[in-house]
C-alpha cells in the first residue's frame, strides 16, 4: 500500500487543472463526477467520457462539457453519437478496443474508473501503463485480477485512491498514520433492504423490491449486488489489496443508519472512523482532489438530531454470499475472478427475471466448485477464468 501522504505525484498538468477522464460517465458515479467538476471548473475538466448504451446522456454530456474524447461502447450507436457532435470539436469512438486505447492516451491526467464490473478491468490496466493516477470506483478490478493491479501501480509509482465510501473512509483514516500498524479494518455494511429477512421471505423477492435501497442512490448492478451482501464481499477482498492486509484484519459490521462509513483500529486498540450523511460526491471530489479537501455545500450530519447508530454481526447463512466472499478472500488465486463472473451473470439474470433472489448465490456456489482453482494466475489466465466462469454459470441459467 501508498502512504497517502506520497499519493498526490504526477496528477496535475501545467495548468494547475487536473483532467479527468470519467470511465462510466452516464452511470451514478460518473454523473456525480461531472457534478463535483462542474462545481470546481477552476481545478477539474473532464478531458475523456464514456459509456455503453446510453448514447442520449454522453451527448447531453459532450455538449455540456466539451470534453477531448467520447467513447461509446455499444458500436451501434456510433454514428448517432458522431452525427450528434458533428459541431463540435470532440473526437468520437466507439467499441471495447476504443476504450483501451482511448484510456492510453496523453490527454488526460486521472483515470475515474467507474465502468461498472469486469468491464472496467482492462481500461483501468491501460491506464497504469500509460503512467495515469486512478480514482478507483470499481471494485472489481481489485477482486479479479488485484494481484497485478497494485503490483504494476506500486513499480510505476502510481495513484490509486479509493472512491468506494467504505474505503474511502479507510483512506481517510490511514492520511498520517504510515509508520503506525493496523490491526484490522472495521467495512460498514447497511444491511441493504432485506436486513433481519429469512430465506423463507427472500425467496418471493422481486427486481422491483430488491432495487429499493434504504440509503444510496446507485445502479441496479450495485444495489443487488448490496441486498445479497454481495458487494460487501467484493468490499472485503478490494480492501485486502489496496490496503496490504490479511483476511484475518478484515471485519464486517452492519450499520444500518450508513453514518460511519468504515474504520481502522490500530495496534493500539484506538479506532479512527469516518463519518457523514451518504453522498458519493463527497468520496468522488476527495479523490479527485487529494490531499486537498475541497470545501462545498453538501448536506451536513447533525449530532444533534440523531436518533442512533446501531451495530450487528451480518447474517452470513441467510446472505451467503457474504460467506463465498470471505472464502474466495481466504483462499485467493482465481476464485475471486471465478465468484465475481458467476455474480454477474447471475444478476444480470436476476434483473431480467429470469432466476429468483436466493437463486444468484445457488448459481455462484457451483460455479465456484466446478471453475479449476489457479493459485498464482497470469492476466491471461484471470481472463480465461473469468469467460470460463461466465459460460459456466450461463449455462445453469439456461441463459
Amino acid at each position: 500500500m501508498y502512504s497517502p501522504e506520497n499519493k498526490e505525484g504526477r496528477i496535475l498538468n501545467s495548468t494547475g487543472i487536473k483532467r479527468i477522464a470519467i470511465f462510466g460517465s452516464t452511470g451514478s458515479i460518473g454523473t456525480q463526477a461531472l457534478e463535483v467538476i462542474a462545481a470546481n471548473p477552476d481545478l477539474f475538466s473532464a478531458e475523456v467520457l464514456t459509456a455503453q448504451s446510453n448514447d442520449e446522456l454522453l451527448v447531453q454530456q459532450a455538449l455540456v462539457f466539451n470534453p477531448n474524447v467520447v467513447v461509446i461502447g455499444d458500436e451501434k450507436k456510433y454514428l448517432k453519437v458522431k452525427e450528434a457532435l458533428a459541431n463540435t470539436d470532440v473526437k468520437v469512438f466507439a467499441g471495447e478496443k476504443a476504450l483501451e486505447e482511448v484510456a492510453a492516451l496523453d490527454c488526460y491526467d486521472m483515470m475515474l474508473a467507474a465502468i461498472v464490473g469486469y468491464a472496467g478491468l482492462k481500461p483501468t490496466v491501460k491506464a497504469l501503463q500509460a503512467g495515469k493516477a486512478i480514482a478507483l470506483a470499481n471494485k472489481e478490478t481489485l477482486v479479479v485480477a488485484g494481484d497485478i493491479v497494485m503490483k504494476m501501480a506500486v513499480e510505476n509509482r502510481l495513484p490509486i485512491i479509493p472512491v468506494d465510501s467504505e474505503h474511502s473512509a479507510i483512506f481517510q483514516c490511514l492520511v498520517g498514520e504510515t509508520r503506525n500498524r493496523i490491526e484490522k479494518i472495521i467495512l460498514t455494511a447497511s444491511g441493504g433492504p432485506f436486513i433481519g429477512r429469512k430465506p423463507n421471505y427472500l425467496v418471493n423477492v422481486k427486481r422491483e423490491h430488491a432495487l429499493q435501497h434504504p440509503n444510496w442512490s446507485m445502479g441496479a448492478k450495485i444495489t443487488i449486488d448490496s441486498a445479497t451482501l454481495m458487494n460487501k464481499g467484493l468490499e472485503m477482498i478490494e480492501a485486502k489489496w489496496l490496503f496490504n492486509l490479511k483476511p484475518e484484519q478484515i471485519q464486517v459490521v452492519i450499520h444500518p443508519q450508513s453514518i460511519i462509513h468504515s474504520m481502522v483500529q490500530f495496534e493500539d486498540g484506538s479506532i479512527k472512523a469516518q463519518m457523514g450523511l451518504p453522498d458519493m460526491k463527497l468520496p468522488i471530489q476527495y479523490a479527485m482532489a487529494f490531499p486537498q479537501r475541497l470545501k462545498n455545500d453538501f448536506p451536513r450530519y447533525d449530532f444533534r438530531k440523531v436518533s442512533t447508530l446501531s451495530f450487528e454481526e451480518p447474517d452470513v447463512k441467510t446472505f451467503r454470499n457474504l460467506a463465498l466472499a470471505q472464502e474466495a478472500l481466504e483462499k485467493g488465486g482465481n476464485l475471486a475472478c471465478v465468484m465475481n463472473a458467476a455474480n454477474e451473470i447471475a444478476v444480470f439474470a436476476f434483473l431480467r427475471n429470469r432466476i429468483n433472489f436466493l437463486d444468484m448465490t445457488n448459481v455462484i456456489e457451483k460455479t465456484m466448485e466446478k471453475i479449476p482453482f489457479i493459485a498464482n494466475p497470469t492476466l491471461e489466465e484471470y481472463f480465461e477464468s473469468d469467460g470460463e466462469a461466465r459460460n459456466f454459470a450461463a449455462d445453469i441459467i439456461k441463459l
